[in-house]
């Protein structure tokens, strides 16, 4: 996509501050909505029609994995996701089958079919999945929680065990994503958000060493976006994954960061997502450093540091997309 300026992207969960998709979460849940892909369709393109991004972030969820490996999720009604039951032992692992993943995420692949023709080749289309250790988190605490610290305990206490859920979930990722290329993504991005629970000297055991085989195996067929969350300082190790882009949260020097890279690794980010619910002032401010400390840099895609808040403003989103757009 040739542009005199950065692409600006946002990251999963662009349209949840708008209210058109406010009045389908009325109608529908949340996992109504993913798994029907009239609905995931819709719910995709809702932020492209209001902003014009030059993205688009298929509407979906990293935890659709282990549903398709046999333990299903839902949300609590007080907040948070509920995993059917915890895999904890040797006999919950081997239950979990990821040989059937393509066949149960096909309502993805039809989603994806739905949304490439209405971007009339203008506009990137963009899959997702987590990687292997965040969705093994979520898989081994049962839910979400506050501190995530089951799936720690058993990448040091059980390190066999440990690898052989990661061996399964590399594979389903892996399928998944090529899935999703098949269907027509111009990109994926693989969602490493619990990236920064881990030691620097067991990330690549426990983390990055499954990201590089996912990447090899979808051998250069579209770019790979990995953001990695919290892994600050980390970046032989993210760069080794074979990832095209690093995605860098709010917390770090993107300039900085863009200068020791290697060249042929862009870079994406990274103004907080908290700003969205100040003002638009502050909004161009804040987003007008960014582009002006990057300002001559190659490879960057303006984007958030993590994912959009509830509570974003809609004039703040029509904030940072004009001041990316109008920027010299």
């Amino acid at each position: 996509m040739p542009l005199d300026r950065p692409p600006v992207w946002l990251m999963r969960q662009a349209g949840r501050a708008l209210p058109e998709y406010q009045a389908l979460k009325g109608k529908y849940t949340f996992v109504d909505l993913v798994r029907t892909p009239e609905l995931a369709a819709e719910v995709t393109l809702q932020p492209i029609r209001r902003f014009d991004f030059d993205a688009a972030v298929l509407f979906s969820d990293i935890l659709v994995i282990p549903e398709a490996m046999g333990q299903p999720y839902h949300f609590c009604e007080s907040g948070g996701i509920e995993m059917e039951f915890a895999v904890r032992t040797a006999s919950d692992i081997s239950k979990l089958d990821h040989r059937h993943v393509t066949e149960k995420l096909q309502y993805v692949a039809d989603a994806l079919k739905l949304i490439k023709p209405t971007l009339n080749g203008g506009t990137a289309l963009l899959g997702f999945a987590g990687s292997p250790w965040t969705l093994a988190n979520y898989m081994i605490e049962g839910s979400s929680a506050r501190d995530f610290t089951r799936a720690k305990s058993l990448y040091y206490t059980e390190p066999l065990l440990f690898g052989k859920l990661m061996e399964k979930l590399t594979l389903a990722v892996a399928e998944f994503l090529k899935l999703q290329i098949s269907a027509g993504v111009d990109a994926v991005q693989i969602f490493d958000s619990s990236g920064g629970l881990l030691a620097d000297n067991a990330y690549n055991a426990a983390s990055g060493c499954w990201i590089r085989q996912i990447i090899d195996s979808l051998e250069n067929r579209v770019p790979v976006i990995l953001f990695s969350k919290g892994t600050h300082g980390r970046w032989t190790s993210l760069t080794a994954t074979g990832a095209n882009v690093l995605s860098l949260d709010w917390t770090q020097p993107l300039a900085e960061i863009r200068s020791f890279l290697p060249h042929n690794v862009g870079v994406q980010g990274n103004l907080d997502p908290m700003l969205l619910s100040t003002t638009p002032e502050i909004v161009t401010v804040e987003t007008t450093r960014i582009l002006q400390s990057m300002k001559g840099r190659t490879g960057h895609i303006f984007n958030l540091g993590h994912g959009v808040t509830p509570s974003a403003k809609l004039e703040c989103i029509q904030a940072l997309v004009t001041t990316v757009r109008n920027f010299l």
